[in-house]
């Protein structure tokens, strides 16, 4: 079974083509083009899952309140592109989000959890710029709606993956293979 997850996840990134991983949200402003937006590309699903498996192995009050700060920054990203300012970097760093996200599930790396959701937050505002900076003269509402939701059912699928019986385990492996997902659309990008 992890063999193929294994599979699976290793084979997603270099499927992601940017026709497909991003919507055309400016035609479609609803709830269902920004709650696919997430869930169509592999860098966002790989940073958003990371989030809820570094969260898990964090424990404590980071199970909520690290998912909560990536959802919350992100929407702060959506209204920072939606505003017409500028974010250098946006697509190198959502790709080092998925690399350092996986990285700290891997390892398990212990912090405060104020550390954690700063951490998550700086990624998120990325994450969010790009939602809202590929949106146009779509109805903003639905689709931010649309997309914090996807990335909090995404947050709790690594989540409960974490805290599977084995979930140490099998998070710091889906950790390991996320990171190795990140370097593959980093590369994928250059």
């Amino acid at each position: 079974m992890i063999g193929r997850i294994a599979l699976a996840m290793a084979a997603l990134p270099p499927m992601a083509l940017p026709a497909f991983a991003h919507p055309d949200a400016a035609a479609h402003g609803s709830f269902a083009a920004g709650f696919a937006h997430p869930l169509s590309g592999p860098d966002h699903i790989l940073a958003m899952v990371a989030v809820g498996l570094w969260a898990a192995l964090l424990g404590g009050r980071a199970v909520w309140a690290v998912p909560t700060a990536f959802v919350g920054m992100m929407a702060a990203g959506f209204a920072v592109a939606l505003a017409g300012l500028g974010l250098p970097v946006v697509e190198p760093v959502i790709a080092a989000s998925v690399v350092v996200l996986g990285l700290l599930a891997l390892v398990a790396l212990q912090v405060p959890t104020v550390a954690g959701m700063a951490l998550v937050g700086f990624f998120a505002v990325f994450h969010g710029y790009a939602h809202g900076g590929e949106l146009g003269a779509a109805g903003a509402l639905p689709v931010c709606v649309g997309f914090a939701v996807a990335t909090a059912l995404l947050h709790g699928a690594g989540l409960g993956l974490g805290r599977l019986a084995a979930g140490r385990w099998v998070a710091r492996a889906a950790g390991g293979l996320t990171a190795l997902g990140g370097l593959l659309i980093a590369v994928g990008q250059a």
